[in-house]
């Protein structure tokens, strides 16, 4: 018997311990679907069903040339995500993981149970915080407050832009000792950490020079405190801004490569 009713997948979220209670009832996934639990093992996928005509393997090579849809995709994973940290831990799946259906879910969990269960060991209890710091640069107005006179010779020239070039260098240096001693400082208080490359301004349309870019996971329970110490920098240099996101999910531990060991405190024993 055939029929013309359009085939579903699995888009699966992220595994968790069960929860022990349902998912919110209006909560909304990825496709407008609502989530749910799948058990298997004892561990739980977060599970959606997504048509196949934009999640196949052909589709979605289409639609990764698709802003707007990749935008809309990535926020309704979020949206299942940031439920989740309210409730528990989970390991986040990259976006658009996606499944046959049920039965292909479950055998991917009996292959990747070891690290699943490894890696909700090392997310349980905590979340994630970014740490940017950026170089603000010189607004206009300021350049212009320099002498407008022109260069009388040409070493007058040479020796002005080499002053300009010298106030550059110590500059990025200041930033890049301060963005040294914090990530030290920070690292003592958290579990894990992950030094990221540094943001490209055009893509990240953040003004100024990143020069840090960092990931730090940290117990629940010292999350306040670890916010506290990332306040308490903000106006401590002129010229460069620190930036503070979170709480998310473990989005840069969820496998042992993806973590570097914090040394302080409140880090693994």
């Amino acid at each position: 018997m055939t029929t013309d009713e359009p085939r579903e997948l699995r888009y699966v979220y992220a595994v968790c311990h069960p929860l022990g209670a349902p998912l919110q009832a209006e909560l909304t996934g990825v496709a407008g679907g609502p989530p749910r639990q799948l058990e298997h093992q004892g561990l739980v996928a977060v599970v959606g069903s997504v048509p196949e005509r934009d999640f196949s393997e052909a589709a979605l090579r289409a639609h990764l040339e698709d802003l707007d849809w990749l935008t809309e995709t990535a926020r309704a994973h979020q949206n299942v995500i940031a439920a989740l940290t309210t409730v528990t831990s989970p390991l986040p799946l990259r976006l658009a993981t996606v499944f046959r259906d049920d039965s292909a879910v479950r055998l991917m969990m009996e292959q990747e149970e070891r690290r699943f269960r490894t890696g909700l060991d090392r997310l349980a209890g905590r979340v994630e915080w970014g740490v940017k710091v950026y170089v603000e640069e010189p607004e206009a107005p300021a350049r212009a407050s320099a002498p407008a006179v022109a260069a009388s010779s040409g070493r007058d020239y040479l020796r002005r832009r080499r002053a300009e070039r010298t106030a550059r260098d110590d500059s990025w240096r200041r930033a890049e000792g301060f963005a040294q001693e914090l990530h030290d400082e920070l690292s003592r208080h958290a579990a894990h950490t992950r030094v990221h490359p540094p943001q490209n301004p055009e893509l990240s349309r953040a003004s100024g020079m990143n020069v840090l870019n960092a990931a730090y996971l940290v117990e629940r329970s010292g999350a306040e405190e670890f916010v506290e110490r990332v306040d308490a920098t903000k106006d401590r240099e002129p010229d460069l801004r620190v930036e503070l996101t979170g709480p998310w999910a473990g989005y840069s531990f969820t496998s042992e490569e993806d973590s570097g060991e914090g040394s302080g405190e409140e880090g693994d024993t």
